[in-house]
């Protein structure tokens, strides 16, 4: 069982205690930075307009749409990954055919 601990965050005016591995406090403690600091942008934009309430709304539509465009950029590493390899295979048949020497035309027989 991981070594766990508990550890308090400070989003907005809101205190967060959970009980988190050891190893991710890090984490946990750059995603809040990370969270109040697109908090305090929206609130900035959306000051005059908007409740509180709904600046977390438009945080937390950023930060998933965030999350997604990194799921569709990782599904496509596989794939960039094997267009990458066949364009080495292909520049290294050019490079080969472009260094046989060539036989000429060929003289007529008849």
């Amino acid at each position: 069982m991981p070594d766990k601990q508990n550890i308090t965050l400070n989003i907005d005016v809101h205190k967060v205690t959970l009980e988190v591995p050891r190893d991710d406090e890090e984490v946990y403690r750059k995603a809040a930075v990370l969270i109040n600091r697109k908090f305090r942008d929206y609130r900035q934009v959306v000051r005059k307009e908007t409740s509180a309430e709904r600046a977390w709304v438009y945080v937390a539509l950023h930060m998933a749409v965030e999350l997604m465009s990194d799921e569709r950029d990782k599904n496509l590493e596989p794939v960039m990954r094997k267009i990458e390899e066949l364009n080495r295979i292909i520049e290294t048949a050019a490079s080969d055919k472009a260094e046989q020497p060539s036989a000429g035309p060929q003289p007529s027989t008849k």
